[in-house]
């Protein structure tokens, strides 16, 4: 089975549209066979995003009331209905090409569940899968949303975000990736202690390596976070 090679970088809390910008012009670096597979992990400061499709009505908020109290709110490209971003969150956009994996759409969204999966294993944590519902769950909980765009040169863009610390009453005011009905929970609530970022950050890229069947460029780790665990696959 062929080892593909992967850049990973940690931006940070950084605002949603930098990171936005800045998958754009990985896109097409990647595209262009300029750079390798990359996986950008990141939080963002609180954060609300509703997807290309999704419902309005998900979405009850004042947005000029939102702005008064230092909330965003973004329309976006991606799939998916309207989630919540902040800190105690981290996010995850891998820039892939899927085409010398043979991956479709579908494929791929099984392989992010399987990554977040595994990483929650790690700590003991027993995450799955709802039919008809993306993303991951713990009994009739979400910990972690996903939502992604796949380009017309098969590049991937936006992923996922999986609840470490974050304030879920944010989740409440919305109705999460329009499913109404079931919960938010997040590695916290569920294990009633902390666990650092930089843990499931090393964990996460462990994960996505095992499941992508890639290495990471330990000099790009290296430089991007040398805190960060868990690299060794």
């Amino acid at each position: 089975m062929m080892i593909h090679r992967f850049s990973f970088e940690w931006l940070g809390r950084i605002e949603y549209m930098e990171a936005f910008r800045y998958q754009e012009e990985l896109k097409c670096l990647r595209a262009a066979g300029k750079i390798s597979d990359t996986l950008l992990l990141l939080e963002h400061p609180h954060t609300y995003t509703l997807g290309a499709r999704g419902d309005p009505s998900s979405f009850p908020l004042d947005r000029a009331n939102l702005e008064n109290e230092g909330v965003a709110f973004h329309m976006v490209d991606r799939g998916g209905d309207v989630t919540y971003h902040g800190p105690g969150q981290i996010v995850g956009y891998p820039i892939m090409d899927l085409r010398p994996r043979g991956l479709d759409i579908r494929g791929y969204v099984g392989d992010l569940e399987e990554v977040i999966i595994r990483t929650l294993k790690k700590f003991g944590i027993r995450g799955g899968r709802s039919p008809g519902y993306p993303g991951v769950w713990v009994d009739q909980e979400k910990i972690a949303a996903i939502g992604i765009r796949v380009d017309k040169n098969g590049i991937t863009s936006h992923g996922f975000a999986l609840n470490i610390d974050c304030d879920l009453k944010y989740f409440s005011l919305i109705v999460p990736c329009g499913i109404r009905g079931k919960g938010v929970t997040s590695i916290e609530k569920i294990m009633d202690s902390g666990i650092g970022i930089d843990e499931v950050s090393g964990a996460l890229i462990a994960s996505f390596g095992n499941v992508f069947h890639a290495e990471p460029n330990l000099s790009i780790a290296a430089k991007s976070s040398a805190g960060f665990m868990g690299l060794d696959t």
